[in-house]
């Protein structure tokens, strides 16, 4: 029995054999826990002050372009200078965006457009930070260990979401919205002192500067891997018909539940807990596109379901049940991206990734407030639902090759397996 359940608990090989994951690792829960209180309080305060779903919804839409434009860039920029200095600037620079919420709801009468202001920038660094992180753990993490590793950063960034919203909703109900927006300044400089202890991430000697032709060999390179191009679209898809956080709002108040607004918002987290601790398992798997398409046909039905329930305490259980269909989702992807894609172009490939997992969100956000106004918050969930699960069996159809992908015969993988040894090997030699 314990050998059973010794395998199904996360594997901590990366944690053991890389410092600077163990620093990123404890760092990210810091920011996760800040980010995620002022995930709670942002679209609150606009509900507030404007009691329409749509001007929630619009956060989606203020977002969507630096997010679009920075992510790019940013992939760019990871692949040309020291990604650690990347990743800190930009921390740094939401954490003085932080401060900015904090000022506004100080003002005995806060003003709506610094909000979008504040929402537009805070997607603007951090599409310029994410490729540097997710490009970061190909190279500290071995090969071999990169379902593992990226469980691990799920299971951190599940402990900070599950504890900031529901600790989030109790500070902006008792407390304020400046109370919240003041543990979030406050975690982001604790992250700002963790990332200046990072070893330096140099890029290659022959590194471009960052430019648009860079970033078209990027997509082109993307384009040309029908297992690449699948984890991007289906993601974007599920996300897009699937993604009702914004209008959460407006769910507690028809299910007469204003008391659960935190919990729905940490529900989803709290399913991808449950998984990331009995993830074990997944460091076993090879089949990693059946773990993307699979995880987002479950989130689609979870959130169908969600939608179609009147019973608060079944509502989060769908959502829970979505979050580890998500998490699911998200491991296949993170292993097929880190196992496949070349060192020089990881950057880059990073950068579109930042638009894959970013983009359906924030238009999704516009699709759940509109179609809510429209027909209302419950149908606006469950046919997102419905047609996340249709879109997900189209895409499969279209795109054989995800499903079929194996990380012991897939020649892309074996390539970046023989690129990481060689590149250790050196390192090695040189110390």
């Amino acid at each position: 029995m314990s050998a059973k359940l010794s395998a199904l608990l996360p594997d901590l090989a990366p944690w053991r054999s890389s410092s600077d994951f163990r620093l990123l690792w404890v760092q990210g829960i810091v920011t996760y826990f800040g980010s995620a209180m002022a995930m709670i309080a942002l679209p609150l305060q606009i509900k507030e002050l404007t009691g329409s779903p749509l001007a929630v919804g619009a956060m989606g839409a203020v977002e969507l372009v630096p997010l679009v434009v920075f992510g790019l860039y940013g992939g760019a920029l990871a692949d040309a200078v020291d990604r650690r200095k990347v990743i800190l600037w930009t921390e740094a620079g939401l954490g003085l965006l932080a401060v900015l919420l904090l000022l506004n709801s100080l003002f005995p009468e806060p003003m709506l457009w610094p909000l979008y202001v504040v929402a537009a920038g805070v997607s603007m660094l951090a599409g310029l930070q994410r490729p540097a992180l997710d490009s970061l753990l190909s190279r500290i993490v071995p090969h071999e260990q990169q379902t593992a590793a990226a469980a691990l950063n799920s299971l951190r960034w599940q402990v900070g979401s599950i504890a900031g919203p529901a600790l989030g909703g109790l500070v902006v109900a008792y407390a304020g919205h400046a109370s919240a927006y003041g543990v979030t300044v406050a975690c982001f400089a604790v992250s700002v002192l963790m990332c200046r202890r990072l070893s330096p991430a140099p890029p290659a000697h022959d590194a471009e500067k960052p430019s648009l032709r860079g970033i078209a060999e990027g997509a082109r390179y993307a384009w040309s891997r029908p297992v690449l191009l699948g984890t991007y679209v289906i993601d974007m898809a599920a996300m897009f018909f699937a993604f009702p956080n914004t209008i959460f709002p407006f769910l507690a108040d028809e299910l007469d539940a204003d008391w659960s607004l935190g919990l729905m918002y940490a529900a989803g987290s709290v399913g991808s807990l449950v998984l990331g601790l009995t993830s074990g398992w997944t460091s076993k798997v090879r089949r990693h596109g059946l773990l993307v398409a699979g995880g987002a046909a479950g989130w689609g039905l979870a959130i169908a379901a969600a939608g179609w329930f009147g019973n608060v305490w079944l509502v989060l259980l769908c959502l829970a049940f979505a979050g580890a269909g998500d998490m699911l989702s998200g491991l296949g992807r993170a292993t097929i991206w880190n196992q496949t894609i070349p060192e020089e172009l990881r950057g880059r490939l990073a950068g579109i990734e930042v638009l894959s997992w970013s983009i359906g969100p924030q238009l999704g956000q516009v699709r759940a407030g509109a179609m809510a106004g429209w027909t209302g918050t419950r149908t606006a969930v469950w046919t997102g639902g419905v047609a996340c699960v249709a879109s997900v069996g189209l895409l499969c159809l279209a795109l054989p090759k995800l499903l079929s992908y194996d990380s012991e015969t897939d020649e892309d993988s074996l390539r970046r397996k023989a690129q990481q040894e060689a590149t250790r090997r050196e390192a090695a030699e040189a110390a």
